[in-house]
């Protein structure tokens, strides 16, 4: 007996050894400092941004095909039925939260690259305005960050104007996806959704629309500011429909978040990315940035590169009903100069050199 007692407190004295030295190695790993808790929580907001504009809506499409044949098949029926009678709803002005664009998420997503706004000259909310958003980029960061959520100061840097952002019109095609898009501020880039809200929401509406559009992602790769514009006149043709003021905006460093196989004009592999633009209206471009756990790996995560968005000097518009050819070619022309000046005024300010130019296909 007295053997047993000895070796069962031998075992309690090695456990409590052993449980003492596991606490002291448990307090000796150093805590996670503030910066490393913020670090984490801008990854991890611009995580559920990527998958967000990337998974939404495909994965809610497939979910609901598969609970139609469940015994939860009511609940896609329901929202069919919610769809069709809200099929409009996205050319109409959307449903626009306040509170998710307040959403704090977006201030990490903000400090995660991090995204700057600056103004260069004062927007009256007497007018309504379009403002061109430069360069798209691979996945619009900087005009997303900008216009739709509220962490850069859009509304306090020009009070009394509401931003919104356009985007593909099949996306508000997807299921919840659409009233995702909505909720944060962003529609259609359709002439019946522009021209809603230049005309149905009185004044003080910027309509931000990145211009270049998918034909612009193909070419994008750091280094090169090539924006397709020279033909690309229909927003101006809408300025001066609606008497909309036309605002040029450059986001400096936007090519820089991913990096791209550019294929080079002619190649087969280019003219399949073209065909398949004008069948679905988005280019499937090949690229890859940092991965989940290290900025050295790969993966789908934009780089952590600084974004400065600078909002330039507004080109006022008369308001013409049926503006001929000639007159939407001569405010083109004006928007191009506009343009070309808040680039080489500012160039040399957010990381460029005076040798870089702009060139416009």
């Amino acid at each position: 007996m007295k053997t047993i007692i000895a070796a069962c407190s031998q075992n309690l004295s090695g456990s409590r050894a052993s449980i003492q030295t596991a606490l002291r190695t448990l307090l000796a790993v150093p805590w996670p400092s503030q910066r490393d808790i913020g670090s984490a929580l801008q990854l991890l907001a611009v995580l559920q941004w990527v998958l967000s504009f990337l998974l939404l809506g495909i994965v809610s499409l497939l979910l609901l095909i598969y609970l139609l044949f469940t015994s939860l098949w009511l609940i896609p029926v329901l929202y069919l039925a919610w769809i069709i009678f809200d099929w409009d709803t996205p050319e109409k002005g959307g449903r626009r939260l306040s509170c998710l664009r307040r959403w704090t998420v977006w201030k990490h997503f903000r400090d995660y690259f991090p995204v700057k706004l600056v103004k260069t000259h004062d927007l009256s909310p007497s007018h309504n305005y379009i403002i061109g958003s430069h360069p798209h980029g691979i996945l619009c960061v900087g005009a997303f960050c900008n216009f739709i959520t509220g962490s850069t100061g859009f509304e306090e840097l020009f009070p009394g104007i509401r931003s919104f952002l356009t985007t593909l019109a099949g996306n508000f095609r997807l299921p919840v996806f659409r009233e995702y898009l909505m909720s944060g501020g962003l529609f259609p880039v359709t002439r019946r959704a522009i021209g809603y809200l230049l005309s149905q929401k009185g004044t003080g509406n910027a309509v931000a629309i990145v211009i270049g559009g998918a034909a612009e992602s193909l070419s994008c790769r750091p280094g090169v500011t090539t924006l397709i514009l020279k033909n690309r006149k229909g927003f101006v043709r809408m300025a001066l429909r609606h008497g909309a003021f036309l605002v040029p905006s450059f986001s400096f460093g936007e090519n820089d978040l991913f990096r791209q196989v550019v294929f080079e004009e002619g190649s087969w592999l280019r003219s399949v990315q073209r065909r398949f633009q004008k069948m679905i209206g988005f280019a499937p471009c090949l690229f890859y940035g940092r991965g989940l756990t290290s900025c050295r790996s790969r993966g789908f995560l934009p780089y952590a590169r600084p974004i400065t968005t600078v909002v330039g000097e507004p080109v006022a518009v008369p308001k013409v009903e049926n503006p001929s050819r000639e007159l939407v070619d001569r405010y083109h022309e004006l928007y191009i100069r506009a343009l070309l000046k808040l680039f080489d005024e500012n160039k040399t300010k957010y990381g460029l050199s005076e040798s870089d130019e702009l060139h416009i296909l």
